[in-house]
Parts: structure tokens; C-alpha cells; sequence
């Protein structure tokens, strides 16, 4: 079992520990931060490492739960997504094999940031081929363990994680980028991801 927080896109880094435990456990019942991959991933544009940011209504000073935290839908932030998704891999090997279920995603306006994580991973896994047995937390858990793999949405120790190398769309003009989010390969490796992601070490 691991415990983990469910980003949005998660980055390959989090997947390795996913695709490589046969149980996982989401962190629900924190206490929501700003700046992390709870609402946010990176992907590979064309120039460069690119941040895609879900909007959120988020008060610092009544504390939320990530639960609690509903996405602002007065932008039109889905399509801007979707757009720059597109424009980032629509020439990946990969793309078109599994765009339509990565485009349904955006059709409609959601509430809760937490839903959308969640049904967000779920499209992942099953494209890769992913079955583990999933719940979430009735509790927040204070203690760190040889499972506890929540530092992963902490986008400042990004740098510390190294990930082995593969094909990336923009990789002769920018060079390899490490760590992105599991979209970029999925869209560049296929079905080639889920071993990817198996046999990687996790040594982080």
C-alpha cells in the first residue's frame, strides 16, 4: 500500500510508485496548499516546460480541506487546457490513439477539484492498462512511512527526482525534461508506458 495525493495529471514520478503498488490510498482529508500538483501539471510545448493551472476558490483564511475545494469555472481554463494539450502532442506517436477519452474530460464544467483529479486518473490508468485497488482516506495520517509518498505533489522538490530518459516531441530543440506529467508519456511511449513505469526504480 501507498499514500499519495491525487494530482492533477500526475507527474511520472508519482506513477512509478502507482503502477508499482497493488494498493493505493488518496490523501483527502488534508488541509488543501496553494502551489502544488494538486491543481497543476507540466507538460512539453513547443517552447518548452509549460504549466497548466486549474483555477480554484480557495480562502487562506477559513482553512478547506482539498475535498472541500471547488475549481472557479468563470475562466474558460478547460479549453485552454485542451488547447495547449492538443497543440503540446498532436504530432506524439501516441496522441490520436487516445485523444478522445483525454478530450471528454473537458467537455463539461466541474465543481470539485478532488472529482476531477480523481476522474482524471482514472481515465489514465485505464489507458494504460492500470487496475490497482483504490480508496481514500477517512483520516489524515501525521506519520511518514516506507509508503508515504505524499512529498510527490510538492512541486518544489521537482528537482530532486530524476527520470529515465525517453523520446519527447520538442526533444531536439529543448532537450530531455524531466519529470513531467504522466500525459507526456503516455502520448510519446503508448503502450510501452505501463513497463516504463514498472520497472523504473524508485529512487526517490
Amino acid at each position: 500500500m501507498v499514500l499519495l495525493y491525487p494530482a492533477y495529471f500526475p507527474n511520472i514520478a508519482s506513477y512509478i510508485v502507482m503502477a508499482q503498488s497493488d494498493e493505493l490510498v488518496f490523501e483527502i482529508c488534508d488541509s488543501y496548499q496553494k502551489q502544488t500538483y494538486r491543481n497543476r501539471c507540466y507538460i512539453y510545448g513547443a517552447n518548452g516546460k509549460l504549466s497548466l493551472n486549474i483555477p480554484v476558490q480557495y480562502s487562506q483564511k477559513n482553512r478547506q480541506n482539498t475535498e472541500e475545494i471547488e475549481i472557479d469555472n468563470t475562466s474558460k481554463w478547460q479549453s485552454i487546457h485542451w488547447k495547449s494539450i492538443e497543440s503540446a502532442y498532436k504530432t506524439s506517436p501516441f496522441f490520436e490513439f487516445y485523444e478522445d477519452e483525454f478530450k471528454e474530460l473537458f467537455n463539461t464544467p466541474k465543481e470539485f477539484l478532488l472529482d476531477f483529479n480523481l476522474e482524471c486518473i482514472a481515465v489514465i490508468n485505464s489507458c494504460l492498462g492500470l487496475d490497482p485497488v483504490v480508496s481514500n482516506s477517512d483520516q489524515f495520517l501525521k506519520t511518514n512511512t516506507e509508503s508515504d509518498y505524499r512529498f510527490l505533489v510538492n512541486a518544489r522538490k521537482e528537482s530532486k527526482i530524476d527520470t529515465t530518459t525517453y523520446i519527447q516531441v520538442f526533444q531536439e530543440k529543448h532537450g530531455f525534461i524531466n519529470n513531467l506529467s504522466i500525459l507526456d508519456l503516455l502520448f510519446n511511449e503508448g503502450p510501452n508506458a505501463l513497463s516504463y513505469l514498472k520497472n523504473h526504480p524508485i529512487t526517490f
